[in-house]
Order: C-alpha cells, then structure tokens, then sequence
C-alpha cells in the first residue's frame, strides 16, 4: 500500500515583474502630467542670445479712474484712439504697446484697447504693479 501523499500543484502566479511594470507607469504618468497643462499663458520673451532690443520704443497707452485715455501723455477720445494709434504706428516694423490700465476700471476698457490693438497687429503688454508683502 502507497501511503505516499501526492504533491499539490500551486496555484501561484509570478507577480515579481509587475513592480517594475508599475513603476515606470507611474512614472510616465508623472512626467506627462507635469507637461500637460491647460493654464499656460503664452509670452513672448526677449531672446537673450540677440545683441538687438526687442522692444525699440514701446507705446504707451494709459487709462486713468475716470475713463481718460492717454497715448504717451497726450490724452485722446475713446473715439480717437484708434486713428491716433494708427497713426503713430504707420512704418514701424513690430510696433509694441504698453497698456497702464487702472485697477478701478471694468474689463471692458481693457478689451476694448486690446482689439484695437488686434486690427492694427499691435503686441500688446500688459503693465502691473508687484504685490507689497
């Protein structure tokens, strides 16, 4: 008589691999997380390389508390503006803008400069004042 027990065949699956198979997932997901992000605000910055100015000479357009446009301390009508600005721009190659707009004002004024400045193909610059701490 055989009283020898047979062997039971395991049931285990090798899982030693899947370590590594998890780290480099998380870690391709890290990576594409920190390129992807929908909040980026596209500047255009001087390249430091050139030895020329990227910003000759800038205009600047100012709107005060009460809704008065200046263009370089001569001030204009809202209606007026846009004639004048053309005007000043006419045969510079890549005219730039400075926009001091102040913090008072709706948005509105704001937009309204900024698509003037789009039909003349103006870059415009926003101008802020840094936080005190």
């Amino acid at each position: 008589m055989d009283l020898s027990r047979r062997r039971k065949v395991s049931s285990h699956v090798e899982t030693s691999s899947m370590n590594d198979i998890m780290f480099f997932l998380m870690l391709f997901f890290l990576i594409v997380s920190t390129m992807v992000n929908p909040n980026v605000i596209k500047l255009m910055l001087p390249n430091a390389r050139s030895g020329k100015q990227a910003v000759k000479q800038p205009i600047t357009i100012s709107v005060d508390g009460q809704g008065q446009y200046f263009l370089d301390r001569t001030p204009v009508t809202a209606a007026t503006l846009e004639t004048t600005l053309a005007q000043r721009v006419a045969g510079l190659e890549q005219p730039t803008a400075v926009l001091r707009v102040d913090a008072s004002l709706n948005v509105q004024k704001l937009v309204d400069i900024l698509e003037i400045g789009n039909r003349l193909k103006i870059k415009m610059v926003m101008a802020t004042q840094a936080q005190q701490k």
